[in-house]
């Protein structure tokens, strides 16, 4: 039963968003919280993880949901399951784009898609930052701790970083070894 509900759980998350995995975020923290597979702050973990492993991100993170939920068999059903809606699709279109490229309604749909996944990664942006800086829920509290300063320092050098157009393999491994620091600094 785990490996069918995976499969359609990731089918359905591959199917109903466009713009790649950043644009799934909302819909795949939405559908696992949904079922309970994961907390927020394990996806929240996992995300980070993925962005630093090779692969598209849709992959990485269904075949750690998938694993997680049904050990190997289970990794290849929701991996399959978030793969299977692009393929047939881009399938579909291969066979008919030339014919439909310039079609008004497909250009206008192209067009309207554009500030729709931007609005879905804005969203991804929103839930996960508020998981990061505000683990515990919004409080006073929470500008207390260490962990929330270093979190802040953290985005706000790697943004500015990312305006300067550094290459995000040394960001990513920037954050890592800071982040690996501050973890040990926060345990003594």
């Amino acid at each position: 039963m785990i490996f069918l509900q995976l499969f359609i759980t990731f089918f359905k998350i591959g199917l109903f968003t466009i713009g790649g995995g950043y644009a799934m975020l909302p819909l795949i923290q939405s559908e696992i919280e949904r079922l309970g597979w994961l907390t927020n702050t394990e996806l929240v973990n996992f995300i980070a993880v993925s962005e630093s492993t090779p692969g598209p991100f849709a992959i990485n993170i269904s075949t750690y949901v998938g694993t997680q939920m049904g050990g190997l068999l289970g990794g290849i059903c929701a991996t399959l399951g978030v793969v299977m809606p692009s393929f047939i699709i881009i399938l579909i279109i291969a066979a008919f784009f030339e014919r439909f490229k310039d079609n008004k309604y497909v250009v206008g749909c192209m067009s309207g898609l554009k500030p729709a996944v931007i609005g879905l990664i804005g969203s991804a942006v929103v839930s996960i930052g508020a998981t990061v800086f505000f683990p515990a829920a919004v409080s006073l509290s929470v500008f207390t701790t260490p962990q929330f300063y270093i979190s802040l320092v953290l985005f706000l050098s790697m943004t500015v970083l990312a305006l300067k157009k550094v290459h995000p393999i040394i960001i990513i491994c920037i954050s890592a070894v800071v982040g690996i620091i501050a973890g040990f600094i926060l345990k003594m």
